[in-house]
């Protein structure tokens, strides 16, 4: 009995193995066509997916400046911003999580939202497999490909015709601004006419694009 749930187990390992590396190698050159938080989305679903070339840097430098500012240093997992996420959720206050944009970008394109030790285990498993065969250009392409950035509105082109009425290739810092601070909740913050706190964000990711640029904090994605 136990030999048969240990052949089991493995027969399941290797299956989900060969299954992670399908997906990783195939995703590192073909367009992830639909993900899971998009079918569970009773808003429906508006995409466009777009080139790294073909999206305004401003945007990527805004990315890094509001969500990970060590994402060309990193190999996936932030330790230093985990624990200040942890320190400031345990001091209550505006709660905040440690994810990097690597682990968003695994948990968007092969999971699903929401918490769980399992879903956070098998998020850390496919962030170290992007990290390894896709590199950090491809990794943020895809990033700003299926974040949501709308109700309904996926990727960084699709966001930016719904705000802007214009491409994703010339955002202005100001929009990508905008784009950037609504991006960890799109669905009850305002990208066009933010208010509060949230213009005050958005106003702070601006000034740091100039430090992201400076610094080469998104050296890693043109170099």
């Amino acid at each position: 009995m136990i030999l048969k749930i240990v052949r089991f187990l493995a027969k399941a390992f290797a299956g989900f193995f060969v299954l992670t590396l399908v997906l990783v190698f195939a995703f590192k050159w073909l367009p992830v066509p639909v993900t899971a938080t998009m079918l569970m989305d009773g808003e429906g679903i508006t995409k466009d997916w777009e080139s790294l070339d073909n999206i305004d840097r401003n945007l990527v430098s805004a990315v890094i400046a509001a969500e990970d500012s060590r994402f060309c240093e990193h190999f996936g997992f932030d330790a230093e911003a985990i624990e200040q996420a942890m320190r400031e959720n345990m001091e209550g206050g505006r709660i905040r999580g440690g994810s990097t944009i690597s682990q968003q970008t695994a948990k968007n394109v092969f999971l699903w939202q929401g918490g769980g030790y399992v879903r956070k285990g098998l998020e850390a498993w496919f962030t170290l497999w992007i990290e390894t065969v896709w590199g950090k250009r491809r990794i943020m392409e895809v990033y700003l490909n299926v974040a949501e950035t709308g109700i309904g509105t996926y990727g960084a082109e699709a966001g930016a015709q719904r705000y802007f009425n214009h491409s994703a290739a010339r955002l202005s810092a100001d929009e990508a601004s905008r784009m950037a601070a609504a991006l960890p909740s799109p669905k009850k913050r305002s990208v066009k006419n933010p208010g509060g706190w949230l213009a005050r964000h958005g106003n702070r990711i601006e000034r740091r694009i100039g430090i992201v640029r400076r610094d080469g904090l998104d050296a890693c994605v043109y170099n």
